[in-house]
Protein backbone atom coordinates (compact mmCIF):
# COMPACT_ATOMS: atom_id res chain seq x y z
CA UNK A 1 0.00 0.00 0.00
CA UNK A 2 1.59 3.43 -0.77
CA UNK A 3 1.40 6.36 1.49
CA UNK A 4 -1.50 7.77 -0.47
CA UNK A 5 -3.45 5.02 -0.19
CA UNK A 6 -2.41 4.91 3.16
CA UNK A 7 -4.15 8.17 4.44
CA UNK A 8 -7.42 7.25 2.11
CA UNK A 9 -7.72 4.00 4.02
CA UNK A 10 -6.32 4.45 7.63
CA UNK A 11 -6.68 7.94 8.33
CA UNK A 12 -4.78 10.46 10.31
CA UNK A 13 -4.80 8.05 13.37
CA UNK A 14 -3.42 5.49 10.50
CA UNK A 15 -0.57 8.16 9.33
CA UNK A 16 0.60 8.77 13.53
CA UNK A 17 0.47 4.82 14.06
CA UNK A 18 2.24 3.76 11.26
CA UNK A 19 4.94 6.62 11.36
CA UNK A 20 4.86 7.51 7.63
CA UNK A 21 5.04 10.81 6.41
CA UNK A 22 2.16 11.66 3.67
CA UNK A 23 3.93 11.74 0.14
CA UNK A 24 4.75 15.44 -0.51
CA UNK A 25 6.90 15.47 -3.52
CA UNK A 26 3.86 16.62 -5.76
CA UNK A 27 4.24 20.11 -4.04
CA UNK A 28 6.95 22.69 -4.17
CA UNK A 29 8.59 23.99 -0.19
CA UNK A 30 6.51 25.92 1.54
CA UNK A 31 7.38 28.40 3.78
CA UNK A 32 4.93 29.93 6.23
CA UNK A 33 5.31 32.22 9.20
CA UNK A 34 3.57 31.99 12.45
CA UNK A 35 3.12 34.30 15.44
CA UNK A 36 2.64 33.10 19.17
CA UNK A 37 0.52 35.12 21.21
CA UNK A 38 2.95 33.48 23.99
CA UNK A 39 6.55 33.89 25.70
CA UNK A 40 9.49 31.71 24.66
CA UNK A 41 10.15 31.22 27.97
CA UNK A 42 6.78 29.33 28.62
CA UNK A 43 8.26 25.71 27.04
CA UNK A 44 4.84 24.52 27.73
CA UNK A 45 2.34 26.98 26.38
CA UNK A 46 4.53 28.57 23.25
CA UNK A 47 6.06 25.14 22.91
CA UNK A 48 3.03 23.88 21.50
CA UNK A 49 3.52 25.92 18.51
CA UNK A 50 6.89 24.54 18.10
CA UNK A 51 5.92 21.29 18.28
CA UNK A 52 3.71 21.63 15.43
CA UNK A 53 6.02 23.27 13.42
CA UNK A 54 8.57 20.50 14.35
CA UNK A 55 6.12 17.76 13.79
CA UNK A 56 5.07 19.25 10.31
CA UNK A 57 8.77 19.76 8.74
CA UNK A 58 9.11 15.77 10.10
CA UNK A 59 6.00 14.96 8.26
CA UNK A 60 6.87 16.79 5.23
CA UNK A 61 10.36 15.38 5.01
CA UNK A 62 11.83 19.11 5.26
CA UNK A 63 10.07 20.67 2.85
CA UNK A 64 7.36 22.42 4.60
CA UNK A 65 8.64 24.79 7.21
CA UNK A 66 7.11 26.62 9.55
CA UNK A 67 8.85 29.30 11.56
CA UNK A 68 7.44 30.31 14.83
CA UNK A 69 8.00 33.88 16.57
CA UNK A 70 7.17 34.83 20.40
CA UNK A 71 4.58 37.32 20.74
CA UNK A 72 5.84 40.52 20.28
CA UNK A 73 8.45 39.55 17.25
CA UNK A 74 6.17 40.09 14.79
CA UNK A 75 3.13 41.79 16.21
CA UNK A 76 1.33 42.35 19.67
CA UNK A 77 0.43 38.91 21.50
CA UNK A 78 -3.06 40.15 21.24
CA UNK A 79 -2.95 41.10 17.08
CA UNK A 80 -2.25 37.74 15.60
CA UNK A 81 -5.84 37.41 14.36
CA UNK A 82 -5.39 40.81 12.73
CA UNK A 83 -2.60 39.33 11.33
CA UNK A 84 -3.66 35.85 9.97
CA UNK A 85 -6.93 38.13 8.34
CA UNK A 86 -4.89 40.36 6.98
CA UNK A 87 -2.46 37.72 5.26
CA UNK A 88 0.61 39.91 7.22
CA UNK A 89 1.27 35.87 8.83
CA UNK A 90 0.14 32.70 7.27
CA UNK A 91 -0.33 31.23 10.99
CA UNK A 92 -0.69 32.46 14.58
CA UNK A 93 -0.96 30.09 17.74
CA UNK A 94 -3.09 31.54 20.39
CA UNK A 95 -6.03 31.62 22.81
CA UNK A 96 -9.26 32.41 21.08
CA UNK A 97 -10.70 34.24 24.12
CA UNK A 98 -8.32 37.05 23.93
CA UNK A 99 -10.33 37.97 21.21
CA UNK A 100 -13.82 38.42 22.99
CA UNK A 101 -13.99 42.61 22.36
CA UNK A 102 -14.57 41.48 18.32
CA UNK A 103 -17.15 38.94 19.00
CA UNK A 104 -17.49 37.31 22.58
CA UNK A 105 -18.15 34.07 20.76
CA UNK A 106 -14.45 33.82 19.99
CA UNK A 107 -14.54 32.72 23.97
CA UNK A 108 -16.39 29.46 23.44
CA UNK A 109 -13.46 28.27 21.37
CA UNK A 110 -11.34 28.77 24.08
CA UNK A 111 -12.68 28.23 27.76
CA UNK A 112 -15.98 30.31 28.93
CA UNK A 113 -16.62 30.30 33.43
CA UNK A 114 -17.68 26.94 34.49
CA UNK A 115 -17.81 25.61 30.82
CA UNK A 116 -16.21 22.08 29.25
CA UNK A 117 -13.24 20.36 30.91
CA UNK A 118 -10.28 19.78 28.51
CA UNK A 119 -11.38 16.23 28.00
CA UNK A 120 -14.96 17.25 27.27
CA UNK A 121 -14.13 20.31 25.19
CA UNK A 122 -12.14 17.94 22.84
CA UNK A 123 -15.15 15.47 22.71
CA UNK A 124 -16.99 18.45 21.53
CA UNK A 125 -14.52 19.76 19.24
CA UNK A 126 -13.74 16.36 17.48
CA UNK A 127 -16.84 14.09 17.83
CA UNK A 128 -19.72 16.93 18.09
CA UNK A 129 -20.23 19.92 16.41
CA UNK A 130 -17.30 22.29 17.73
CA UNK A 131 -15.03 22.36 15.25
CA UNK A 132 -17.54 22.75 12.96
CA UNK A 133 -19.39 25.53 14.61
CA UNK A 134 -16.08 27.62 15.20
CA UNK A 135 -14.97 27.05 11.33
CA UNK A 136 -17.91 28.34 10.38
CA UNK A 137 -17.81 31.28 12.85
CA UNK A 138 -13.75 31.91 12.10
CA UNK A 139 -14.68 31.99 8.32
CA UNK A 140 -15.95 35.42 9.13
CA UNK A 141 -12.10 36.66 10.09
CA UNK A 142 -11.06 34.76 6.75
CA UNK A 143 -9.06 31.93 8.54
CA UNK A 144 -9.77 28.11 9.64
CA UNK A 145 -8.90 26.99 13.05
CA UNK A 146 -7.30 24.35 14.58
CA UNK A 147 -7.07 22.77 17.94
CA UNK A 148 -3.35 23.17 19.32
CA UNK A 149 -3.27 22.59 22.40
CA UNK A 150 -5.03 22.59 26.13
CA UNK A 151 -3.76 23.25 29.70
CA UNK A 152 -6.57 21.17 31.36
CA UNK A 153 -8.22 22.39 34.07
CA UNK A 154 -6.28 25.76 35.66
CA UNK A 155 -5.61 27.42 38.78
CA UNK A 156 -7.48 30.45 40.50
CA UNK A 157 -4.13 33.10 40.80
CA UNK A 158 -2.22 34.71 43.08
CA UNK A 159 -3.34 37.42 45.39
CA UNK A 160 -1.95 39.82 47.72
CA UNK A 161 -4.55 39.54 50.09
CA UNK A 162 -7.06 36.70 50.51
CA UNK A 163 -10.43 36.63 49.19
CA UNK A 164 -12.63 35.59 52.40
CA UNK A 165 -15.81 36.75 50.59
CA UNK A 166 -17.56 37.71 47.17
CA UNK A 167 -17.24 41.23 49.03
CA UNK A 168 -13.54 41.25 48.68
CA UNK A 169 -13.15 41.29 44.74
CA UNK A 170 -15.04 45.12 44.91
CA UNK A 171 -12.28 46.97 43.10
CA UNK A 172 -10.25 43.83 43.11
CA UNK A 173 -7.50 44.68 39.93
CA UNK A 174 -6.90 41.51 38.68
CA UNK A 175 -5.13 40.44 35.82
CA UNK A 176 -7.85 37.16 33.97
CA UNK A 177 -7.91 35.63 30.96
CA UNK A 178 -9.82 37.44 28.20
CA UNK A 179 -13.56 36.94 28.62
CA UNK A 180 -13.92 36.14 32.40
CA UNK A 181 -13.25 39.50 32.91
CA UNK A 182 -16.94 40.28 31.97
CA UNK A 183 -17.94 37.79 34.93
CA UNK A 184 -15.62 39.18 37.48
CA UNK A 185 -16.42 43.36 36.68
CA UNK A 186 -20.08 42.60 37.15
CA UNK A 187 -18.62 41.09 40.55
CA UNK A 188 -17.15 44.27 41.04
CA UNK A 189 -13.83 43.28 40.08
CA UNK A 190 -11.73 45.80 37.88
CA UNK A 191 -10.57 42.98 34.98
CA UNK A 192 -6.84 43.46 33.06
CA UNK A 193 -6.14 41.77 30.04
CA UNK A 194 -2.72 41.54 30.02
CA UNK A 195 -0.03 39.33 27.81
CA UNK A 196 1.87 36.56 29.89
CA UNK A 197 5.10 38.10 29.89
CA UNK A 198 3.82 41.34 31.12
CA UNK A 199 2.05 40.23 34.43
CA UNK A 200 5.00 39.97 36.42
CA UNK A 201 6.01 43.66 36.61
CA UNK A 202 2.67 44.56 36.81
CA UNK A 203 2.11 42.90 39.95
CA UNK A 204 5.63 43.78 41.37
CA UNK A 205 4.92 47.55 40.76
CA UNK A 206 1.26 47.00 42.17
CA UNK A 207 -0.15 48.07 38.93
CA UNK A 208 -2.58 44.93 39.89
CA UNK A 209 -3.86 43.22 43.18
CA UNK A 210 -4.05 39.62 41.54
CA UNK A 211 -3.36 37.81 38.79
CA UNK A 212 -4.10 34.22 37.32
CA UNK A 213 -2.18 32.97 34.10
CA UNK A 214 -2.24 28.81 34.03
CA UNK A 215 -0.82 26.62 36.24
CA UNK A 216 1.77 25.92 38.57
CA UNK A 217 4.55 24.91 36.29
CA UNK A 218 4.09 28.38 34.11
CA UNK A 219 3.74 30.09 37.63
CA UNK A 220 6.82 29.06 39.13
CA UNK A 221 8.53 30.09 35.92
CA UNK A 222 7.24 33.36 35.92
CA UNK A 223 7.93 34.24 39.65
CA UNK A 224 4.23 35.43 40.83
CA UNK A 225 4.77 33.83 44.15
CA UNK A 226 7.05 36.10 45.23
CA UNK A 227 5.25 38.76 44.93
CA UNK A 228 1.53 37.53 46.02
CA UNK A 229 1.49 34.64 48.45
CA UNK A 230 -2.21 33.22 48.35
CA UNK A 231 -2.96 30.75 45.58
CA UNK A 232 -6.30 30.32 45.11
CA UNK A 233 -8.23 27.28 43.06
CA UNK A 234 -9.90 26.54 41.35
CA UNK A 235 -9.85 28.65 37.79
CA UNK A 236 -13.68 28.58 38.01
CA UNK A 237 -13.02 30.14 34.76
CA UNK A 238 -11.10 27.92 32.66
CA UNK A 239 -12.03 24.32 33.35
CA UNK A 240 -9.73 23.30 30.32
CA UNK A 241 -8.33 26.42 28.00
CA UNK A 242 -8.11 24.78 24.22
CA UNK A 243 -5.68 27.03 22.16
CA UNK A 244 -6.18 27.04 18.82
CA UNK A 245 -4.16 27.15 15.33
CA UNK A 246 -5.23 29.92 13.17
CA UNK A 247 -4.14 29.76 9.69
CA UNK A 248 -4.84 31.94 6.93
CA UNK A 249 -7.52 30.86 4.74
CA UNK A 250 -5.91 31.97 1.24
CA UNK A 251 -2.66 29.93 2.81
CA UNK A 252 -4.55 27.03 3.46
CA UNK A 253 -5.95 26.72 0.56
CA UNK A 254 -3.04 26.87 -1.12
CA UNK A 255 -1.29 23.61 0.19
CA UNK A 256 -1.83 20.34 -1.50
CA UNK A 257 -4.12 17.80 0.26
CA UNK A 258 -1.15 15.84 1.63
CA UNK A 259 -0.04 19.43 2.79
CA UNK A 260 -3.40 20.02 4.68
CA UNK A 261 -3.50 16.58 6.25
CA UNK A 262 0.18 17.28 7.45
CA UNK A 263 -1.02 20.24 9.44
CA UNK A 264 -4.03 18.58 10.49
CA UNK A 265 -2.14 15.91 12.00
CA UNK A 266 0.72 18.10 13.51
CA UNK A 267 -1.83 20.19 15.10
CA UNK A 268 -3.71 17.01 16.76
CA UNK A 269 -0.40 15.61 18.29
CA UNK A 270 0.53 19.19 19.51
CA UNK A 271 -2.88 18.91 21.12
CA UNK A 272 -1.96 16.17 22.88
CA UNK A 273 1.09 17.26 24.01
CA UNK A 274 0.02 20.08 25.21
CA UNK A 275 -1.34 18.86 27.96
CA UNK A 276 0.50 15.52 28.40
CA UNK A 277 3.38 17.78 29.72
CA UNK A 278 1.01 20.41 31.87
CA UNK A 279 -0.17 17.38 33.61
CA UNK A 280 3.33 15.86 34.02
CA UNK A 281 5.12 19.32 35.37
CA UNK A 282 2.19 20.74 37.46
CA UNK A 283 2.39 18.40 40.60
CA UNK A 284 6.20 19.09 40.83
CA UNK A 285 5.94 22.27 40.52
CA UNK A 286 2.84 22.77 42.83
CA UNK A 287 4.95 20.88 45.52
CA UNK A 288 7.84 23.07 45.55
CA UNK A 289 5.85 26.30 45.72
CA UNK A 290 3.42 25.14 49.03
CA UNK A 291 7.34 24.84 50.14
CA UNK A 292 8.54 27.81 49.60
CA UNK A 293 5.73 29.56 51.23
CA UNK A 294 2.65 29.35 48.86
CA UNK A 295 -0.64 29.74 50.60
CA UNK A 296 -3.13 27.18 48.88
CA UNK A 297 -6.72 28.57 49.10
CA UNK A 298 -9.82 27.56 47.56
CA UNK A 299 -12.30 30.25 46.47
CA UNK A 300 -14.97 30.76 48.86
CA UNK A 301 -18.55 29.21 48.45
CA UNK A 302 -20.31 32.10 47.80
CA UNK A 303 -17.36 33.46 45.59
CA UNK A 304 -18.38 30.22 43.23
CA UNK A 305 -21.84 30.48 44.00
CA UNK A 306 -21.89 34.54 42.78
CA UNK A 307 -19.50 33.71 39.59
CA UNK A 308 -21.52 31.06 38.65
CA UNK A 309 -25.25 32.35 38.34
CA UNK A 310 -23.44 35.65 37.41
CA UNK A 311 -22.48 33.32 33.97
CA UNK A 312 -25.04 31.96 33.26
CA UNK A 313 -27.03 35.50 33.22
CA UNK A 314 -24.42 36.43 31.20
CA UNK A 315 -25.26 33.80 28.47
CA UNK A 316 -28.51 34.49 28.31
CA UNK A 317 -27.90 37.85 27.46
CA UNK A 318 -25.33 37.14 24.91
CA UNK A 319 -28.15 34.47 23.52
CA UNK A 320 -30.23 37.56 23.11
CA UNK A 321 -28.53 39.79 21.67
CA UNK A 322 -25.39 37.84 19.44
CA UNK A 323 -26.97 35.84 16.75
CA UNK A 324 -23.06 34.13 16.84
CA UNK A 325 -23.31 33.70 20.02
CA UNK A 326 -26.14 32.12 19.88
CA UNK A 327 -25.65 29.24 17.22
CA UNK A 328 -22.82 28.10 18.60
CA UNK A 329 -23.46 28.17 22.90
CA UNK A 330 -26.68 26.70 21.91
CA UNK A 331 -25.19 23.26 20.88
CA UNK A 332 -22.12 23.85 23.56
CA UNK A 333 -24.48 24.13 26.26
CA UNK A 334 -27.23 20.87 25.87
CA UNK A 335 -23.14 19.10 25.01
CA UNK A 336 -22.00 20.27 28.04
CA UNK A 337 -25.28 19.22 29.99
CA UNK A 338 -24.96 15.79 28.77
CA UNK A 339 -21.26 15.74 29.61
CA UNK A 340 -21.74 16.53 33.31
CA UNK A 341 -24.70 13.99 33.74
CA UNK A 342 -21.97 11.14 32.33
CA UNK A 343 -18.86 12.42 34.01
CA UNK A 344 -21.35 12.52 37.24
CA UNK A 345 -21.31 9.12 37.31
CA UNK A 346 -17.87 8.08 36.14
CA UNK A 347 -14.78 9.98 36.05
CA UNK A 348 -15.67 12.61 39.08
CA UNK A 349 -16.95 9.50 41.75
CA UNK A 350 -13.88 7.77 40.50
CA UNK A 351 -11.66 10.71 41.09
CA UNK A 352 -13.38 11.65 44.22
CA UNK A 353 -12.56 8.45 45.53
CA UNK A 354 -8.97 8.09 44.19
CA UNK A 355 -7.90 11.27 45.86
CA UNK A 356 -9.53 10.46 49.55
CA UNK A 357 -7.35 7.31 49.32
CA UNK A 358 -3.49 7.64 50.96
CA UNK A 359 -1.66 5.88 48.13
Amino acid sequence: MDRRSLIKHTGIAGVLAAGVAPAVHAQAAVRWRLASSFPKSLDTIYGAAEVFAQKVRQLSGGKFEVSVHAGGELMPPFGVVDGVQSGTIDAAHTAPYYFFGKDETFAIGGAIPFGLNSRQMTAWTYEGNGLKLMREFYAKYNMISFPCGNTGAQMGGWMRKEIKSVADLKGLKFRIGGFAGKVLERLGGVPQNIPGGEIYQALEKGTIDAAEWIGPYDDQKLGFNKVAPFYYYPGWWEGGLQLDLYINQKAYDALSPEYKTIVEVASTFAHVDTQAKYDMKNPGALKQLVGAGAKLRPFPADVMSAAFKTSMALYDELSASNENWRKVYGDYQKFRSDQNLWFRFTEATFDRFMQSQKL
